[in-house]
């Protein structure tokens, strides 16, 4: 295979590569001194088994011998099974595709894998997800001999891009595999999975372990002995997994933006970070859209074409989040991306196989790599019949659905007024520019009349006031996280912070520092708030309805002390039932047992007092009330035995999560109508 010039390798990208060489290496030594110490151990046994016959020929020297002879193979039999080991790909979810039935997508292939330098796929397929990949079945051989590799395209991708972006995006899948010292990432990919299956995929071992040592006593005994040894073997090799692990992921993360920059060097650095930037928007809306035809299958309910309400939801949620659409996609910034995220503190992560989108961006835009490439086609023009393959799709992605009656399929203008009723039933008046989405309205409404300083709204809900916010947000959760590091149970030697080194060691000085910006931040976000009050009180008043704002602030208020008071009995239950997830001692059981039922008595009064109250009525269903009921009617026995009594255990799980969502209903409903009797209250006095 020819080797491309178009994309030079970083001097990160070969201290890497030497490293994971060297894992290699390392690995493969170790595999080499267990083998020989393998097969010596059997050579031994074999022998000594042998001159014991010879010495003494019974039955008992016959077993004996049989015995080490049993152990020596089981421990072969460990040290070389990953050979025969094939890891194939699932291809169920996919459907194989031809040049005859995809002539333009071929040729578009053909063009990517030219200006890439590689091999052109041994098969193409198509998938219904928002994603593409190169794959190949893999074995221990694969690391000697050629393979040739397997395109996969998603169909949800295909309708999230344009025919530019596409071409980016698959020049990056091509260029794993464009540049010999990629060659390298496969051979660590296959020592890993080597060392994995001798660590974790014995199943069929241990079955033939205990099948060799259910013949009689004897065998029993050194079978066992084989699986002590096994066990030391296994115990290296976690070492040397580890090892070779850490410089798999650290390749890996260097293999993705040398692919990233083989694909810059094809059509220019922006179409790969404008299709970055956008995939999580494609794949939530694809995903919103899945879910609410999951939700209409007792209905009988489904679609016709999940791909073109897939772009409905796409674009409609751009236009809520204000973004630009062109020729039917949302065009993301890293601004909006970050929006959300106003975090200083950088860790690296050393078991991360890829690089985050942010990292993979600024990569791309150092390189500024420009093409003289314009086309805005949509990558859904690459399709021979764009409505009947996505539809064939979308069958297929139902196919497995059994539903109660005839189905009935959702026209595109049916789905989207049912979806956009849905969403804003969900979400706040815009006139809030998502100031509430993750804060809840704030001030003591006795303490506050109004104010004689005139405020506009445009400046009381601005994007700085949002930044406020969330600047508060991710610094609280900064300092959650540099408190871990400071008590040692997040251990990391030192991290990033405002782009500066920082020893963990010197935590609680930036602890101290950040608490006291917190402090003014949230002094900043709580005169905001007062100022929201004053103006909308102001509004309220001149209408006559200042008492009412006030009582429905002091109602949301009430709620919201309630809410973290209940709230902190359903943590309470999470805490003292966990131990029912893993496994225990007879003993541990009966004492957890004792700590849950002690607890269980209050969590269980606080679910009478929301049965008793008007305030949680609306958001408890019929069946959820029965459900509570029954869960009252008696001290239930989770434990009999020596098992579990999973129906009574699942009254339990119910009771605990249908509470939690009693809760939250309740909540966001009663800040909801406060913030849209506020909007009222603007829309009258304009």
């Amino acid at each position: 295979m020819a080797q491309t010039n178009s994309a030079a390798v970083s001097a990160t990208f070969r201290e890497r590569t030497v490293k994971a060489i060297l894992s290699v290496i390392f690995f493969f030594i170790v595999y080499l001194l267990l083998i020989i110490s393998g097969i010596g151990l059997t050579v031994l046994a074999g022998y000594g088994g042998l001159m014991l016959i010879v010495a003494k020929p019974s039955f008992l020297t016959f077993m004996i011998g049989g015995g080490l002879l049993c152990m020596g193979i089981l421990i072969l039999i460990f040290l070389f099974k990953f050979i025969f080991v094939k890891n194939v790909v699932d291809r169920s979810h996919l459907v194989e595709i031809t040049r005859e039935e995809e002539p333009k997508l071929f040729d578009f292939i053909e063009e990517i894998v030219g200006a890439v330098k590689t091999d052109f796929p041994k098969k193409v397929y198509l998938s219904s997800d928002v994603n593409a990949a190169v794959f190949y079945d893999s074995n221990f051989w694969s690391m000697f001999l050629p393979i040739k590799k397997n395109l996969q395209i998603g169909v949800g991708l295909i309708n999230s891009v344009s025919e530019l972006e596409l071409k980016a995006i698959l020049a990056h899948e091509f260029g794993h595999f464009s540049q010999r010292s990629m060659k390298v990432g496969s051979y660590v990919y296959n020592v890993n999975k080597i060392i994995h299956n001798m660590l974790f995929d014995n199943d069929s071992y241990n079955s033939i372990a205990q099948s060799w040592g259910s013949v009689n006593g004897y065998f029993a005994f050194f079978a066992g002995l084989a699986v002590k040894i096994v066990q030391g073997i296994q115990w290296v090799l976690r070492q040397v997994y580890e090892v070779v692990n850490l410089s798999y992921y650290s390749l890996s993360r260097q293999m993705e933006f040398h692919a990233d920059a083989v694909a810059a060097n094809v059509t220019g650095s922006e179409p790969l970070i404008t299709s970055l930037l956008r995939l999580d928007l494609a794949s939530h809306s694809f995903n919103k859209v899945l879910d609410y035809y999951g939700d209409k299958i007792p209905k009988s309910i489904s679609t016709k074409n999940i791909y073109e309400q897939q772009t409905l939801v796409m674009n409609f949620i751009a236009a809520k989040s204000k973004l630009q659409v062109q020729n039917d996609l949302p065009q993301l910034t890293t601004d909006f991306l970050n929006r959300y995220n106003k975090s200083k503190l950088v860790i690296e992560n050393k078991w991360d196989t890829h690089p985050s989108i942010e990292d993979r961006i600024s990569e791309l835009k150092k390189l500024g790599i420009e093409k003289s490439i314009a086309s805005d086609k949509l990558a859904t023009c690459l399709l021979n019949n764009r409505v009947d393959l996505q539809n064939k799709f979308t069958d297929k992605l139902f196919l497995a659905v059994s539903y109660p009656d005839a189905v009935v399929y959702n026209k595109n203008e049916q789905f989207f007024e049912e979806f956009e009723s849905e969403f804003l039933s969900g979400s706040f008046d815009e006139v809030y520019n998502n100031y509430y989405d993750n804060k809840n309205p704030d001030c003591k409404t006795q303490e506050l009349n109004s104010s004689a300083e005139k405020y506009e709204l445009s400046d009381l809900f601005s994007n700085a006031s949002i930044d406020l916010v969330y600047s508060s947000i991710s610094l609280e959760n900064d300092i959650q996280v540099l408190k871990q590091i400071s008590n040692g149970s997040y251990k990391v030697k030192s991290f990033n912070y405002d782009g500066h080194k920082i020893s963990s060691k010197n935590c609680d000085e930036l602890i101290d520092k950040l608490t006291v910006d917190l402090k003014e931040i949230k002094e900043e976000i709580l005169e905001n708030d007062i100022r929201i009050y004053s103006l909308f009180l102001e509004l309220a008043n001149s209408q006559g309805k200042g008492g009412e704002l006030k009582n429905r602030y002091d109602s949301f208020f009430d709620v919201d002390k309630n809410y973290d008071e209940k709230f902190e009995y359903y943590m309470k239950m999470l805490k003292v039932s966990d131990f029912m997830h893993h496994v225990a001692t007879f003993d541990a059981i009966e004492k957890n047992m004792l700590l849950l039922k002690e607890e269980e008595r209050q969590f269980k009064i606080q679910i009478e007092k929301m049965l008793e109250s008007n305030v949680y009525r609306e958001a408890i269903t019929i069946e959820m009330r029965v459900s509570f009921n029954k869960y009252l009617s008696e001290e239930w026995v989770y434990f009999k035995g020596n098992q579990y009594l999973d129906e009574v255990l699942e009254l339990l799980s119910k009771s605990m999560i249908d509470y939690q969502d009693v809760l939250s209903k309740t909540f966001f409903k009663t800040k909801k109508e406060l913030l849209e009797y506020k909007a009222q209250l603007l829309q009258y006095h304009e």
